[in-house]
């Protein structure tokens, strides 16, 4: 009955293309905001007179409030409704990216970048929703689309972000994104249809996201940091003991809670249990080819191997996976509708595994690193499509919102553990020319096998994930 009145609500309101161009246009938004300060990070010491351990926050900051966000905005979008919660995530954007714009030092600019972290949910809750509002047949083509928005606006931040740096000012980079999310803020509040919800008025778990959160901060920073504080050191053993100590902690009391943050009884279910433990491996896949390949692009000729290009040149060479991961979302939904979302991730995984065999073997081609990019991409797009499948698919339908975003902290977590283990490879294997590190190629090599390597676990994993998953039920 319930999707009835959904269905019957966006007929009337808006048309199902409408409702995914403006929610694919959210999530490309949310993405290109994490990715526009990385042609700046090089940048901000001398801008703000600030010591680079201190400005490299204004990246890891976005991580973090990203990842402790989701989970959060997820039980609320499922408690008062997926749109209203889109609406409210986007005011620390907008805030944030104002913020941003005027920053007088670096401890604003850390500030104004961690209120745009927390729209990080809104890829999730966007899915999530699309799930509500759209007929039955487009929602498989619909979800595939809106994750693949995260590579869009990665591949596009890099060039574009590049091109306003140096053509505009560096403040212009935030209050283009001020205004674009103001932009999307509207087009949510006018095209996307209220569905039919009643609120559950039930307490919120304040606790369980405080330990949440605090697991997360833990975790994260433990990671992020390890090689630049020492894997071995006080403060980064502190912080894995911490976050295993307050992971234990939470676990016991959400598993008490009459509503908790997470349903771990769900979570522990065999197919959401897979899925969530394979997007670890399919977020360290990921997240390696965007960290090895610009910079072996970037890299001065006279090395050997480096293919000399500017900032901007790399961000163009890199903006055709963005793309290519787009154009694989409509055959990722028909091969879930086929043959199941778990054959669409063995699928995505496999390929995103053929794209690094691919780089290994290309690179000293500009060409082919943009062949292998693209070929990695649309593995990325085909197992981002399914991902949020499986996981919907598996829980009750006030669960979607939460569970969909916990797996995405799933895959922030795998990568972080890409940013470490791909840096601490680099430095492991780098050479001292004229004062600077410049890692070898051999580094390079030994990370596109370490991709590799991820992705085939994650096709392996996935094989665990039971055939009733197979169905595409709504």
């Amino acid at each position: 009955m319930q999707n009835s009145k959904q269905q019957a609500i966006t007929q009337h309101t808006s048309k199902p293309g409408v409702i995914l161009a403006v929610l694919a246009a959210a999530g490309i938004t949310s993405s290109l905001t994490q990715t526009l300060v990385i042609p700046l990070v090089g940048e901000l010491p001398k801008l703000f007179a600030a010591d680079p351990s201190v400005t490299a926050w204004a990246v890891t900051i976005t991580l973090l409030t990203g990842a402790v966000g989701m989970p959060i905005l997820g039980k609320l979008a499922d408690t008062y409704g997926k749109r209203r919660m889109l609406l409210i995530a986007l005011l620390p954007l907008i805030v944030g990216s104002v913020i941003c714009a005027t920053a007088p030092n670096i401890t604003m600019m850390i500030l104004g970048r961690g209120l745009q972290g927390i729209a990080t949910g809104m890829v999730p809750l966007g899915i999530s929703l699309l799930h509500d509002v759209l007929p039955p047949k487009r929602v498989g083509t619909a979800i595939a689309l809106m994750s693949s928005s995260m590579g869009i606006g990665g591949a596009l931040g890099l060039p574009a972000s590049a091109a306003v740096i140096q053509y505009v000012s560096w403040r212009g980079l935030f209050w283009i994104d001020f205004a674009i999310a103001g932009i999307i803020f509207v087009l949510i509040f006018v095209l996307i249809p209220k569905p039919h919800h009643t609120p559950i008025y039930a307490p919120f778990d304040f606790l369980g996201a405080i330990g949440l959160g605090g697991a997360l901060l833990c975790l994260l920073l433990g990671i992020i940091k390890g090689s630049s504080w020492g894997w071995s050191s006080a403060g980064i053993i502190g912080l894995f003991v911490g976050a295993v100590v307050l992971t234990l902690l939470w676990g016991w009391w959400e598993l008490r809670h009459t509503n908790p943050l997470v349903d771990l009884r769900i979570t522990r279910r065999r197919n959401v249990l897979v899925t969530n433990i394979a997007s670890i491996f399919i977020g360290f896949a990921m997240y390696a080819q965007s960290l090895l390949l610009p910079q072996l692009m970037e890299l001065p000729t006279s090395t050997g191997y480096g293919l000399g290009q500017t900032m901007l040149q790399m961000g163009l060479w890199m903006a055709p996976s963005g793309f290519a991961m787009m154009a694989v979302s409509s055959l990722g939904a028909k091969l879930t509708a086929r043959r199941g979302a778990k054959t669409t991730l063995i699928c995505g995984a496999l390929v995103m595994a053929v794209g690094y065999g691919c780089a290994s073997l290309l690179m000293h081609s500009l060409i082919g690193l943009m062949i292998s990019s693209c070929i990695g991409s649309m593995g990325t797009g085909l197992a981002f499509g399914a991902m949020p499948t499986l996981i919907m698919n598996g829980v009750p339908p006030t669960e979607k919102a939460s569970s969909n975003s916990f797996n995405t902290v799933m895959r922030s977590i795998g990568t972080s553990v890409s940013s470490a283990v791909i840096a601490a490879i680099l430095a492991g294997t780098s050479i001292t020319v004229r004062g600077s590190s410049i890692p070898t190629l051999t580094g390079f090599r030994t990370g596109l096998l370490a991709g590799c390597l991820m992705a085939i676990i994650a096709a392996v994993i996935a094989l665990l994930i039971s055939a009733k998953s197979q169905r595409n039920a709504r």
